[in-house]
């Protein structure tokens, strides 16, 4: 997949609000591969709602999102499936993580679907995040910045074109938050990858190609 086009695109629950002034809702914005992108919205302006249009875990919209040139609402529930281990990958603001399984669980259980990393790459990782003695730790025992970091672990054990991250610093320290961006980066980049962040505030300070207000 090459580029996503929102076409015209506004939430039902917006559907009779007059006062929308988004360069997102309404309008036409195209996201490239390759490129870097910061979503700033205020809170309620929709942005985990655009993330869940995107990678299709939800549908209550109008306008088009295509990838390519494919309308996704003609998707089957397989061809999503699909993408969401090959083509797109999604951390969710809430996280989504299992509290019950370690932080290395939480990790190893989508490497398994994807095959993507060895073990020792994703130990290293652990490392380079700097919770090396959380890996056999449950989740639910972990504070939430921690938690941020297995996240974004996670999500990055697969192939993909696009990666969207929704507010993934909020609980991390400036030093933190240049790791995770750091690795981040490298990832996309080897993989030619698109990344969309989005932000109500706080963002990694990387450079982006284009800065878009929800």
């Amino acid at each position: 997949m090459e580029r996503i086009r929102l076409n015209n695109v506004l939430p039902n629950v917006f559907a009779t609000r007059t006062d929308i002034s988004s360069e997102i809702w309404k309008s036409e914005v195209t996201f490239e591969r390759n490129q870097l992108y910061l979503v700033e919205a205020s809170s309620g302006t929709g942005k985990s709602s655009m993330c869940s249009y995107i990678i299709g875990y939800r549908h209550d919209y109008s306008g088009r999102i295509c990838f390519d040139e494919e309308d996704v609402r003609a998707f089957s529930t397989s061809r999503w499936t699909h993408l969401r281990q090959r083509s797109l990958s999604h951390v969710f603001q809430e996280l989504r993580l299992f509290p019950e399984l370690t932080a290395l669980e939480n990790v190893l259980i989508k490497n398994q679907l994807t095959g993507f990393k060895s073990r020792e790459d994703i130990l290293r990782w652990f490392e380079a995040f700097g919770i090396p003695d959380k890996a056999d730790q449950k989740v639910g025992k972990m504070s939430f910045g921690q938690q941020q970091r297995v996240a974004m672990m996670r999500a990055l054990v697969q192939p993909f074109d696009f990666l969207l991250v929704d507010e993934p610093i909020s609980h991390l320290d400036d030093a933190n938050s240049q790791i995770m961006a750091d690795i981040m980066m490298e990832e996309a980049h080897q993989q030619g990858a698109g990344v969309i962040v989005t932000s109500i505030g706080k963002h990694m300070s990387i450079p982006y190609d284009r800065i878009l207000h929800l």
